[in-house]
């Protein structure tokens, strides 16, 4: 058998095993944490790199406000957050030259909200091949990556795309 080695996960388990004693707030209301992955503010929402993305260049459009449902946005809100996202896809586009994206928007706990109550698009993007057996088989996923190398990217491009 092979190892793939992703030392990085641990900070993921112990932030899962940490939320279920902990309540230190809603990660989301807080985009000026130190060593967060916001790569852009807006007036509204702003943009952030998701910690445990699914593909390289996961991005999250959140708006400020702590919002558990689309119908709660203010109309400044809504077009602000599609926006963000018109943005976001184009600076993937030219950063990492995706196939295709999935974009969502989880609502409610059964719907697969990993925080269900603020609201937020996930913009993941896709290429032909990014997916193999191992999330089948032994629910891993290789992100070939690092967070930081795709936020410096994406931070520059989407400020050139801002007008």
């Amino acid at each position: 058998m092979k190892q793939i080695w992703a030392p990085w996960r641990m900070q993921y388990i112990k932030q899962c095993q940490t939320a279920k004693t902990k309540n230190d707030g809603c990660f989301l209301c807080l985009p000026n944490k130190k060593n967060s992955y916001v790569v852009y503010q807006g007036k509204y929402c702003y943009i952030m790199l998701n910690r445990f993305p699914y593909n390289p260049g996961h991005l999250m459009i959140v708006p400020y406000r702590h919002l558990g449902s689309i119908e709660q946005l203010s109309e400044s809100e809504s077009q602000e957050m599609f926006q963000l996202m018109n943005y976001s896809i184009s600076a993937l586009k030219q950063t990492m030259k995706p196939e295709g994206f999935n974009i969502g928007i989880n609502i409610g706990n059964v719907a697969g909200a990993g925080v269900p109550d603020h609201i937020h698009i996930h913009l993941v993007p896709r290429w032909l091949g990014d997916t193999n057996f191992l999330p089948v088989l032994t629910d891993t996923k290789i992100i070939n990556q690092a967070l930081k190398d795709t936020k410096q990217k994406l931070k520059k491009i989407i400020k050139s795309i801002v007008k």
